[in-house]
C-alpha cells in the first residue's frame, strides 16, 4: 500500500510473542511507516496523538493527517493514502457498502449530545416543522447528515421542503457568520461557535434514543490488520487508557490540565470549551467494547446493528446502491480483545 513505506531495518531490538490467546508485548518490532487520518473532534484520543504515545510505545513512524470530515478521510483510505482513520458511523457504512476493504476495530465515542442541530437566533425556527423552507448546512455522508435525514423523516419533511447544503465544518462557521444559513447540524468546535448566536433544536442523543444510534469509530485497512495485528492492539490499548484517564479526572479538569491542553492543541478549540464538550460524549470502556453493546456478538452487536440501520437509511436516500447481507463482517473485535490482555 502507498501509505506504508516499507524499509528493511528493525527500529527496536525486540521480541514479540504472538500467542493463541492474544498478543503479549515485551516491546514492538517495526519496519514501516503508518499513516493515520484523524479529525478535529474533541476526545481523549487526541492526547495519544499530541504526546506521541503510539510512537513511543511501538517504535513505529507515524504520519498523522488531519481531515475535515469522515467522508474525506474515507476517500483517502480508498486511494491507499491512509492506513487507519477515524470516521463517523455514516461514512463508515457508506464505505463498506461500496466495497472498501476496511473494518471497524474500536468505537471512539457514542456521539450522544456532541452533535446537534443548531438554529440561528431570530430565524423564526421554534419547532422542527419551522425548518420548512430554511437553509441547513451539514457535511454530506457524515453522522450528522444521517441524523438530519432521519429527523426529517420523523417530522414529515423531505429534501424538497428544506435546503440541505453540503458544507464542511469550517465552511459552516463562515456561512453562519455571513448569515447564509439558518441552521447547521454539526460537531465541535464548530458546534460551540454557532451556539453563541443560536440554540439547539435537537441533538443526536435525542435521535439515538429514537432507535438510530451514531458513533465515531476507528477503522483500519484489512491488510494492515493482517500484517500488524500487534500494532493495532497496542494503539487500542492506548486509546482505552486515555479514555480511562479522562473518566478518572473529568470532575477536576481545568484549562491547565495536560489532557485539556493536548485536546485544545490538536483540535484548534479553546481549552475552556474542552471539559464541557467531552461531557457530551460517552466513551465506552474496553470491557464494554468487546461485549454485545458494541463490537462483540456478531450481527447482534451494537456496532453491527448501527452500521446496518445506517446503511438501510443511506440506501433509502439513494446514497448507496446495495446492502450487505451481514454487517458483522466489517466489525472486528479481535484487536480490542487482544488489547485487553496486554
Amino acid at each position: 500500500m502507498k501509505a506504508r513505506k516499507i524499509t528493511q531495518f528493525v527500529k527496536r531490538a525486540a521480541t514479540l510473542s504472538v500467542l493463541a490467546s492474544g498478543f503479549v508485548f515485551s516491546s514492538m518490532v517495526s519496519a514501516e511507516t503508518v499513516t493515520i487520518g484523524y479529525q478535529g473532534i474533541m476526545n481523549p484520543w487526541k492526547a495519544v496523538i499530541a504526546e506521541k504515545q503510539l510512537e513511543k510505545a511501538t517504535g513505529v513512524d507515524i504520519e498523522w493527517r488531519r481531515f475535515d470530515s469522515g467522508a474525506k478521510v474515507i476517500t483517502a483510505m480508498a486511494s491507499g493514502d491512509v492506513d487507519i482513520a477515524t470516521a463517523g458511523s455514516s461514512p463508515i457504512a457508506a464505505a463498506v457498502n461500496r466495497g472498501l476493504e476496511i473494518e471497524l476495530v474500536w468505537v471512539l465515542e457514542n456521539i450522544n449530545d456532541a452533535e446537534a442541530l443548531v438554529v440561528r437566533d431570530g430565524s423564526g425556527i421554534a419547532a422542527p416543522q419551522d425548518l420548512r423552507g430554511k437553509k441547513i448546512g451539514v457535511p454530506f455522508v457524515s453522522t450528522t447528515h444521517f441524523h438530519m435525514l432521519f429527523a426529517m423523516e420523523q417530522f414529515g419533511l423531505t429534501e424538497k421542503d428544506v435546503k440541505l447544503i453540503n458544507m464542511q465544518p469550517n465552511a459552516i462557521n463562515a456561512a453562519w457568520e455571513r448569515g447564509d444559513i439558518d441552521a447547521a447540524f454539526i460537531w465541535d468546535p464548530a458546534l460551540g461557535r454557532i451556539k453563541q448566536s443560536g440554540h439547539v433544536l435537537f441533538s443526536s442523543g435525542d435521535l439515538s434514543r429514537w432507535g438510530k444510534a451514531t458513533f465515531d469509530g476507528l477503522v483500519i485497512n484489512k491488510s494492515l490488520g493482517e500484517e500488524q495485528p500487534e500494532f493495532v492492539a497496542q494503539m487500542i490499548k492506548l486509546i482505552a487508557a486515555a479514555d480511562d484517564a479522562y473518566k478518572a479526572e473529568k470532575d477536576g479538569l481545568t484549562t491547565e490540565s495536560p489532557l485539556v491542553q493536548s485536546i485544545a492543541k490538536m483540535t484548534g478549540g479553546a481549552a475552556a470549551d474542552v471539559p464541557g464538550v467531552l461531557a457530551l460524549y460517552d466513551f465506552p470502556s474496553l470491557t464494554a467494547q468487546t461485549g454485545c453493546a458494541w463490537l462483540g456478538c456478531g450481527a447482534e452487536g451494537g456496532a453491527s446493528k448501527a452500521l446496518q440501520f445506517t446503511s438501510e437509511f443511506l440506501k433509502q436516500q439513494g446514497k448507496v446502491r446495495t446492502l450487505a447481507d451481514d454487517y458483522s463482517v466489517f466489525v472486528n473485535p479481535s484487536f480490542a480483545e487482544a488489547a485487553a490482555k496486554l
